[in-house]
């Protein structure tokens, strides 16, 4: 299917103003002309960023700094990203990551509107936030906060997953802005949305808590993570073979725990709510989710599952935490008066 990618028009212009180097978080030459530009040069380091078909590709530079990285673990991780952005750019069924959950398994998509239900659940209100969703694959979950009324900027690191997400807005009339952008490296300044989101993207990353960091960095208010967590039940599911050690991507899946992520946020400012919860789906329904979503079996399946989360949830597979920033304190000026 052949389709015209939207113009940076029809998709939340005034969210380009948010966007700065990755590198060194610095201003962008070529940012008002996004649509038209062939590249973008940061005015403070000089790093120059491609612009593909009204795209920009915001990746940090493949340099190493010495005072901050070991120049093994750099080249390591560098290896993973590309491993994992290639298999996004393709190998993948790409109707299905644009439309879904539209068109799929009535119990699928309520298995993922209970997901983000429950990651907006202690948030501010959505309705004209700012919200950059973090590894974004192909638009689902900023399909979701745009219609909750968030103005949306999209970052992945896949240009295969942002297209898709162009496509998805083109589709569905959604007005979000899709940028190629790394997440433990974001092309953003610090505080420059009013929530940072994830859902299950974090787990992809060799070191999750790098991801947590620059969320926290860039989020003036809130923060939102939704990602597999580090339970004894999942442990249990992979013996079993229910449950991935590692993904299609060539990815150990990285489980998260509570304590972990709410001391990253709680030393940048943030006070976290951690909870967890049981829920399994596989990515791509099958059968048995065909099967329970038809009219005669969704409501028991619904309320099957609703028992299972009251009964094991809180040792559950699934960990949500949201977390606000912590107002500074006020304190009234004194004064000295001379005896």
């Amino acid at each position: 299917m052949t389709t015209t990618a939207p113009s940076i028009t029809t998709t939340a212009a005034d969210l380009v103003a948010l966007l700065a180097c990755p590198a060194c978080h610095g201003d962008l030459d070529g940012i008002k002309g996004l649509s038209r530009a062939a590249a973008l040069r940061c005015r403070v380091c000089g790093a120059c960023y491609p612009v593909r078909d009204g795209i920009p590709i915001l990746l940090p530079p493949s340099t190493v700094d010495a005072a901050t990285h070991d120049e093994l673990d750099h080249l390591h991780s560098a290896g993973h990203k590309r491993a994992q952005s290639a298999y996004y750019d393709r190998a993948v069924a790409e109707e299905f990551e644009v439309e879904r959950p539209h068109g799929a398994p009535a119990l699928y998509r309520w298995l993922l509107e209970e997901k983000f239900r429950r990651s907006i659940d202690g948030l501010p209100p959505l309705a004209g936030r700012t919200v950059v969703d973090v590894c974004s694959g192909s638009g689902m979950d900023a399909e979701f906060l745009a219609r909750a009324g968030a103005r949306v900027l999209a970052i992945d690191i896949s240009e295969g997953c942002v297209r898709r997400a162009r496509l998805r807005a083109r589709r569905r009339n959604l007005r979000y802005l899709a940028v190629v952008g790394d997440v433990e490296r974001l092309p953003l300044r610090d505080a420059a949305v009013d929530i940072a989101y994830v859902h299950d993207g974090l787990h992809h990353l060799a070191e999750p808590l790098a991801g947590v960091r620059e969320m926290a960095r860039v989020a003036r208010q809130a923060v939102s993570i939704t990602e597999p967590a580090d339970a004894a039940v999942t442990k249990l599911a992979v013996r079993l073979g229910l449950a991935l050690a590692r993904e299609d991507a060539g990815n150990q899946v990285a489980r998260l725990r509570a304590a972990d992520v709410a001391s990253v946020l709680a030393a940048a400012g943030f006070d976290a709510r951690a909870r967890r919860y049981a829920m399994y789906y596989r990515h791509a329904p099958g059968t048995v989710m065909r099967a329970l979503s038809s009219p005669a079996l969704l409501p028991a399946a619904r309320l099957a599952l609703r028992a299972g989360d009251a009964t094991i949830g809180r040792a559950g597979n699934k960990l949500v935490v949201t977390a606000r920033r912590v107002p500074i304190p006020q304190y009234p000026r004194s004064f000295s008066s001379a005896g």
